[in-house]
Formats: C-alpha cells, sequence, structure tokens
C-alpha cells in the first residue's frame, strides 16, 4: 500500500474540480464579455494548462506555490464576471482549509510513524 501526503490528495481533489469551473467559466465569460475571443479563450486555456500542470507537479512543495496563484488569480477573473468573486472566494477558501488541515494530518502521520 502506497502512502501519500494528504495535502497532496486535498489540492488535487480542489484543483481538478476547479479545472472544470475554470473552463466552464472561461465559455461565460467569453460570450457576456465584449474582450476579443482569443483574448478570453486563450487566457482560460492558459489556466486550464497551469492548473493541469500544477496538478502533475504536486509532488514538489514549489508546486503549492503555484497553487496559491491560482487562487489568486481565479478570484482576479471577479473583475471580468463579478460571480467569479465569490466562485473564486469559495475555491480559495477550500484551497487555504485544505492546505492548513492536509499539512496538519500529514505532520500527525510523521510523528506516529
Amino acid at each position: 500500500m502506497r502512502s501519500g501526503s494528504v495535502r497532496r490528495s486535498l489540492a488535487s481533489i480542489v484543483l481538478g474540480f476547479e479545472l472544470i469551473v475554470v473552463f466552464l467559466a472561461t465559455l461565460v465569460i467569453f460570450g457576456l464579455s465584449d474582450l476579443p475571443a482569443w483574448v478570453t479563450l486563450g487566457g482560460g486555456a492558459l489556466l486550464c494548462l497551469i492548473m493541469v500542470a500544477t496538478l502533475g507537479l504536486l509532488r514538489y512543495n514549489w508546486a503549492y506555490t503555484i497553487g496559491w496563484a491560482v487562487q489568486v488569480v481565479i478570484v482576479a477573473t471577479g473583475f471580468l464576471n463579478p460571480a467569479m468573486f465569490v466562485v473564486g472566494a469559495l475555491f480559495a477558501g477550500m484551497w487555504v482549509y485544505c492546505m492548513i488541515t492536509g499539512s496538519r494530518i500529514d505532520r500527525q502521520h510523521k510523528e506516529n510513524s
């Protein structure tokens, strides 16, 4: 049986669901915004690619910094569509909770072994 990091598992779950929401939000912003299509779709695609890459890099501690930056960018998309302030805040809250709880559980597992 492979023992993994709880923080890594929780981060994967949050980023995975967030990836779906960002993809759908990109389509909504594309449909409602006056921005050129290449800006909206390109920016959304870039953010999705960064999130997929971050999912693959979570074995490294520095990848969590990228995860924090992604949370900031998603909250900032609220300037393009105000509903994203709420969505971004919800995911940022989940990210914070998962980072704190996952780190605590990993620390407890390390102390007990």
